[in-house]
């Protein structure tokens, strides 16, 4: 019991370090936004915590818990994996892979991987704003290992440690970060905390072949080298750092029907702080209907409803398979559609 006391100790206290470092760094009445590098990792992975607002930190039970938080891992029982289909607004797509699997009594181990697909553009310049005949790509990656496990029957904890990588042409950065999280079911019948830092981690810095140029030192004087190899330098960015605190209340649960409400407070390091509301209800462990509402009480914030829905089928003994379609309102920007498919075994 020591050993786990102590664990448990060290884990609280870097999550409140890591939370007080996160609120030294920005003061609420500045947003900050657009002020970090890779930006996708703030993008929802999994259906289902999508549709349900992105209030999730309490709920979230299967792989997708590797973005929302790694301690929802600990309710992984065998295995599970699901595959992630996302159509962001501006032709943007994303991808996203998770699995978990459970290694005994000493928890759950999982590995998730998220990429971008976008469409190659056109190189352009001031001379020629038609094309040089050259196009450039973009790439967003990250790959992740994640861990969590059961300290009590009531008390789990995660992490998912993770490699960040992004590319513009023939520049890129690559970063690191972990996400820590918990999650505690409550004496009170029903009420579910859990509580996660994502993204805590390292700054991000582009460098490349196409930051090369050729300088002249002094462009008055005549007869020197104007052709000097040099290096544009570029500034570093932090990751999107997040801290999200969520309450999750099973209003009832019986063979047939279960409804779940939750709500999620989130202080992140690019934006004002907002409220994600959602609900769920799911018939005979069948058709599950979701909904909610993201970023309440944000300042210009063009997300606002969600909804979803999704089908859960037995097939062979324990196996099941899930498909979850999530719908998310974006205002101006219209809207972003994602699609899950999973397997429970």
């Amino acid at each position: 019991m020591k050993p786990i006391k102590f664990f448990l100790t060290l884990s609280m206290m870097g999550l409140i370090a890591a939370s007080s470092s996160s609120a030294q760094t920005f003061k609420s009445n500045v947003s900050k936004k657009g002020t970090t590098a890779a930006p996708f990792l703030s993008i929802g992975q999994g259906s289902r915590g999508l549709s349900m607002g992105s209030a999730f930190v309490a709920v979230v039970d299967d792989p997708s818990s590797m973005y929302w938080n790694p301690a929802g891992l600990s309710d992984v029982y065998g295995g599970a994996a699901i595959v992630d289909h996302t159509r962001w607004f501006a032709g943007i797509q994303y991808n996203y892979v998770a699995g978990a699997l459970r290694i005994g009594d000493m928890g759950v181990l999982g590995m998730s991987f998220t990429s971008s697909s976008i469409d190659e553009m056109k190189v352009t310049t001031i001379e020629e704003p038609d094309g040089t005949g050259e196009t450039f790509g973009i790439a967003d990656i990250a790959f992740s290992v994640a861990f969590a496990m059961k300290l009590t029957d009531k008390f789990s904890i995660g992490f998912n440690p993770k490699i960040v990588y992004q590319k513009i042409w023939k520049t890129s950065a690559t970063g690191m970060a972990i996400d820590v999280g918990v999650k505690y079911e409550t004496p009170f019948e029903g009420i579910v905390l859990g509580m996660a830092i994502t993204n805590f981690g390292s700054k991000m810095k582009l460098d490349g072949n196409s930051l090369l140029v050729l300088y002249d030192p002094d462009q008055t004087t005549a007869g020197n080298n104007g052709r000097i190899p040099a290096s544009l330098e570029t500034e570093e960015w932090a990751l999107p750092l997040n801290f999200k605190f969520g309450i999750a209340y099973k209003a009832f649960a019986d063979e047939s029907n279960k409804l779940t409400f939750a709500v999620d407070a989130s202080h992140p390091s690019d934006n004002y702080e907002s409220i994600d509301l959602g609900g769920e209800y799911v018939f005979n462990d069948f058709l599950a209907l979701r909904g909610g509402y993201k970023s309440m009480l944000l300042v210009d914030s063009e997300e606002g409803m969600t909804f979803g829905i999704g089908v859960k089928q037995s097939v062979v003994g324990a196996m099941q398979f899930s498909f979850d379609y999530a719908y998310q309102d974006f205002g101006r920007l219209k809207d972003a559609q994602k699609f899950t498919v999973g397997i429970l075994f």
